[in-house]
């Protein structure tokens, strides 16, 4: 009976001990997306006044606060855009994509060449239908709409990534593709 006590006690243990470790080596692949932090800080800094327990947009539409800058025009932010930062950004990209010339399929494609390249073309990957189904080629546009929302451009996208709400860090990331890019088109003006 003792040892009947023990194995059981024994498989919970390992059981308890293997759902933890499975944990922290998931949570260690996933990309860190800090990009809400700082819309949080810059939101708390615009002196957005908020009672306890208030969702941030009601605060927002109730005129407690300034309203959002619109956001500058792709080209200008592209001409601001820092490629050293796109680089860093892109990090989070490398737990599903390739950067490199000749980098093989991980979970999503290899993005070396992507700006200007046709949508859902690189050899051998097995797009969506969603991804399919945008047609023509990756524009600083397109890419910029895509990697604001991935779901909400092209809705049905296996792609899971949320997105990148901060324009300058698209901007980044975008100029870090066309620099990796060699037949990208020119910047737009």
């Amino acid at each position: 009976m003792a040892i009947t006590l023990q194995k059981i006690a024994g498989g919970i243990l390992f059981a308890l001990i293997l759902v933890v470790g499975l944990n922290l080596v998931v949570n260690g692949m996933m990309p860190k997306d800090d990009s809400v932090a700082p819309a949080v800080i810059a939101a708390a800094e615009g002196g957005i006044q908020m009672q306890a327990g208030q969702p941030a947009e009601i605060g927002a539409a109730a005129g407690a606060g300034p309203a959002a800058a619109p956001e500058e025009p792709l080209p200008q932010r592209l001409a601001a855009a820092s490629v050293e930062k796109g680089r860093e950004v892109a990090k989070r990209c490398q737990t599903c994509h390739t950067l490199n010339q000749g980098g093989g399929i991980k979970v999503g494609p290899n993005l070396w060449g992507v700006v200007g390249r046709p949508k859902a073309s690189f050899p051998g990957f097995a797009y969506s239908d969603a991804v399919k189904s945008l047609g023509g080629t990756w524009t600083y546009a397109d890419l910029d709409k895509f990697l604001t929302k991935p779901a909400a451009a092209a809705p049905g996208t296996k792609m899971t990534f949320a997105g990148l709400p901060d324009p300058a860090l698209r901007a980044d990331v975008i100029a870090y593709l066309r620099s990796i890019s060699p037949n990208a088109p020119p910047l737009p003006k």
